[in-house]
């Protein structure tokens, strides 16, 4: 059997979630972190990355892009997105925080009336605060 690299953007949304999970679940493994995908979001999240110390369970709401929601606040969900071809991991509640500090998004139609807000091209000041949630691997 030839292996065939396939094409992300041919991929349907369920397809391009379950692609998303793995990649996400690879560079946490570089981390300790063991990924579970759950079949519905529980409490919010899309999967459970459980430590190898055993004491730390992240509960991680996945994304394909950089995204805020009012329904997350406060239940210390962890987002998961894909950003110029790298993958951040950030504490939702800390993402709304530095999206305040350095964008207008909370105040915009979108964050009051649909209580939601994404991007895929955020500005700089924020990629530049989002560095230190980068997942990066020594591999």
């Amino acid at each position: 059997m030839k292996l065939q690299r396939i094409k992300y953007s041919e991929l349907n949304s369920k397809q391009k979630e379950i692609y998303n999970f793995q990649k996400v679940a690879g560079l946490l493994a570089d981390f300790g972190f063991n990924c579970i995908k759950l079949a519905d979001d529980w409490q919010g999240a899309d999967f459970l990355a459980y430590h190898k110390d055993g004491e730390e369970t992240l509960r991680v709401q996945l994304k394909s892009r950089v995204a805020i929601a009012k329904k997350y606040l406060g239940k210390g969900l962890y987002i998961a997105f894909p950003l110029q071809g790298e993958w951040y991991l950030v504490e939702h509640d800390k993402l709304v925080e530095l999206v305040g500090k350095h964008t207008n998004w909370l105040n915009t139609d979108s964050w009051h009336g649909k209580e939601h807000y994404n991007s895929q091209k955020p500005n700089k000041e924020l990629v530049s605060e989002l560095a230190e949630s980068r997942l990066m691997t020594n591999n």
